[in-house]
């Protein structure tokens, strides 16, 4: 994880130490002759000669294809941050997916990293569309230009944060949006199986979260469901929630949770 305080990020060692299979030079055994393979440590030379920097990286487990399975790489720009009016801070981030399996194209996605708590939020495809670039006829510009068109909407970004900090919620409100995040991450029929104690779990657990404004109540749910920060009831037991992960788990949920946030907006 990124140190944001001293801006140092992983180095080409503690990246292929986190993940191995952004260094595939070839394609797996399984894949044709046809496939045309751009290792990811391409791109992200690429990426920062554009200005982005690894702040993390992981790998999906596998048995099969062992060093060409799905990864993940995030990219930061330190030269980009969005400061808030009440000192909150968040760094924009580029989320970048690739396999050597033939199975992914590149396809980069946008997100936050909340300085605060440390957390990473991704913003929902209906505000940023997932872009993508196929391996076949990969090029710097091709690069350039899908990266631009991330930072033009940056300001897009602002705009929806201020939306957030601006719209109030009712109690009700708080307790619906907690028990919809709920639902999204363990599925309507789990969720009659459970008991959660709802007046603990929207309990705020740092001063900044503190408030009824839906970017702090939206900051405040997210960072519980992913993290797995409640107990829940099963039966007669009582269960503390696992953390989300798996990357791709992760980046579903929390794009499934910031499109459930705009629904409460200020139009």
């Amino acid at each position: 994880m990124l140190d944001i305080k001293s801006q140092t990020f992983l180095t080409k060692e503690q990246i292929k130490e986190k993940a191995n299979s952004i260094f595939a030079e070839k394609g797996a055994s399984n894949t044709s002759e046809k496939y045309s393979h751009i290792p990811t440590h391409k791109v992200i030379e690429d990426m920062e000669v554009l200005g982005w920097k690894v702040s993390d990286v992981k790998q999906i487990k596998a048995r099969k294809n062992a060093g060409h399975q799905k990864h993940l790489v995030v990219f930061r720009n330190p030269d980009i941050t969005i400061n808030g009016s009440d000192g909150d801070v968040v760094f924009p981030q580029i989320l970048l997916t690739n396999s050597s399996d033939g199975k992914n194209a590149f396809t980069f996605k946008a997100g936050l990293f909340r300085l605060v708590c440390e957390n990473g939020l991704v913003i929902s495809t209906q505000d940023f569309a997932d872009l993508k670039i196929r391996h076949l006829g990969y090029d710097f510009s091709e690069l350039q230009k899908t990266i631009t068109s991330i930072v033009e909407k940056l300001p897009l970004t602002v705009e929806s944060m201020n939306k957030f900090k601006q719209t109030k919620m009712t109690d009700k409100q708080i307790l619906k949006f907690a028990k919809d995040a709920l639902e999204a991450r363990f599925g309507e029929v789990e969720m009659k199986r459970i008991t959660i104690d709802y007046t603990e779990f929207i309990k705020a657990t740092r001063k900044e979260d503190e408030g009824n404004d839906l970017w702090s109540v939206f900051n405040l749910v997210q960072e519980k469901v992913i993290d797995g920060d409640f107990n829940y009831g099963y039966s007669t037991k009582t269960r503390k929630a696992r953390k989300i992960k798996n990357f791709n788990k992760d980046i579903e949920l929390n794009s499934k949770l910031y499109t459930l946030a705009t629904e409460y907006c200020l139009s």
